[in-house]
């Protein structure tokens, strides 16, 4: 397998170099709803306002409104600049004073004109354009760029998780997929998170195209483009694809490949996900961005096979300890920036990735965050088994499971749900699921209410909003 090498340390050598593999830059693009960049335009122009020699060995702050001025700025700085660090347009602008000092950021590339900084002081502020303009060419980038990503899920200031383009891509194959350089990839994830950039690098390293999403594009205008341009892989948490099968667009696009990851996949949406597209092959992946891309799993099933655990010497290897699942691979973030910079690896090399796993047969099932728990009277309750058991039945199209305080037992577990078109939403759908409860789960873990709701919220990371539940 071909991953990124000392004497190939950057994204756009990785890229040109595969070019005996792909097809010529000039027939592979990044593509959002208002703009189309080739890569071959990348190769004497630029997006930036400045030469990119002015950043060679800067801490460079990318915060772009849109993808496709992100994804431009990584190919041209990365073997330029010294730090990356991706900034999603969600991260309230409180917090980026605090990430701008933690990540010692001496200059920033925007399309906006203000970011939340206030005052941008003597960082070098560099303007970004999807029209790119000509620029000389540069000499071979040589830097060892950190790229840093931004944890999600955090009400706080987000923890900075530093990578770098050799731990970012172990888990890609250059040049080379089911299509080959005839691939055309897309997902619902945001490029800037690690889920998103994951299928960015398999795209640019695989010899392929993307389609990017844009702000504020709803979920069937995206569609409806994706499947316009011919999308052949995409990608995106259960979530989103419970999302997506809702729209009458998800019949727009024909995908060769469909993955989820970010969220547990249950039984009932890999199923229905493989029903909806017969021709494509269904995969779940495992990945976080501390712990980087362990595994994924393309045989239908939920879970994993046991026989991932305890291969010592393996590329990747996993251990159960604690019934939390741990991974020690040069896949791994290399540090967190900052007064976090310690708490990443264990002192046996390993991360803890807080998801909880149970062992079924010769499968682990996830069963929930360590820090989701709810407490019912002593007894514990994860709400994503609960929500694994409502998914099964044919009319429900998604569901979440919070707590209620009960002066009782502390707290009761209640359900919402969302039918699935032209599902009957009487009371007789409520007590046929309270049924399936009993019958699969303890009496503590069966919703004591169940509500009816047109739709879930997710975050901005794909991810059922579950802080606001």
């Amino acid at each position: 397998m071909k991953t990124p090498r000392d004497d190939q340390p950057s994204l756009w050598d990785a890229i040109t170099g595969a070019e005996d593999e792909a097809r010529e830059l000039s027939q592979r693009w990044l593509k959002d709803a208002r703009n189309t960049i080739a890569l071959s335009d990348l190769a004497h122009g630029s997006s930036l306002d400045v030469p990119r020699s002015r950043l060679a060995g800067r801490s460079v702050l990318i915060a772009t409104q849109d993808q496709l001025a992100s994804a431009a700025a990584l190919i041209e700085l990365d073997g330029v600049a010294r730090r990356l660090v991706l900034c999603p347009p969600d991260v309230a602008a409180g917090h980026l004073p605090a990430v701008a000092a933690t990540a010692e950021i001496e200059a920033i590339v925007s399309d906006r004109e203000a970011i939340g900084f206030g005052e941008i002081g003597d960082r070098l502020f560099v303007r970004s354009s999807p029209h790119l303009s000509s620029t000389a060419p540069e000499q071979r980038r040589e830097a060892h760029t950190e790229w840093i990503l931004l944890t999600s899920g955090t009400t706080g200031v987000p923890k900075l998780v530093v990578h770098d383009l050799a731990s970012l891509a172990g888990a890609i194959e250059f040049g080379t997929g089911a299509l080959g350089n005839r691939a055309v990839w897309s997902t619902f994830y945001d490029i800037r998170r690690y889920g998103g950039l994951q299928i960015f690098l398999r795209a640019m390293l695989g010899g392929g195209s993307m389609v990017l999403s844009s702000a504020g594009e709803a979920t069937g205008e995206f569609l409806t483009r994706a499947g316009i341009c011919g999308v052949t892989h995409i990608s995106g948490t259960p979530s989103h694809w419970r999302r997506a099968l809702m729209s009458p667009a998800a019949r727009r696009i024909a995908p060769h490949y469909a993955r989820l990851s970010g969220e547990i996949a249950d039984q009932s949406i890999l199923d229905r996900l493989k029903a909806f597209y017969p021709q494509a092959s269904v995969a779940h992946a495992f990945a976080s961005t501390e712990a980087g891309v362990a595994f994924d799993v393309g045989d239908g099933l939920a879970g994993f096979p046991v026989s991932l655990v305890g291969r010592a010497g393996s590329p990747v290897e996993l251990k159960v300890e604690d019934d939390s699942l741990r991974i020690r691979s040069g896949r791994n973030a290399r540090r967190y920036l900052g007064a976090q910079q310690e708490g990443l690896v264990g002192s046996d090399g390993f991360v803890d990735t807080g998801d909880i796993v149970g062992l079924r047969g010769e499968r682990y099932h996830f069963v929930g965050r360590r820090g989701g728990i709810i407490n019912v009277g002593g007894l514990k309750v994860h709400p994503e088994e609960v929500e694994a058991v409502i998914n099964r039945h044919p009319a429900v199209q998604a569901s979440r499971v919070r707590s209620r305080r009960s002066p009782i037992t502390g707290a009761i577990v209640v359900a919402e749900i969302v039918p699935r078109e032209g599902a009957d939403a009487s009371g007789s759908l409520t007590r046929e699921i309270l049924d399936c409860c009993r019958e699969a789960l303890p009496a503590h873990k069966v919703p004591a209410a169940i509500r009816i709701v047109p739709s879930l919220e997710v975050t901005a990371a794909g991810k059922l909003d579950r802080a606001n539940a």
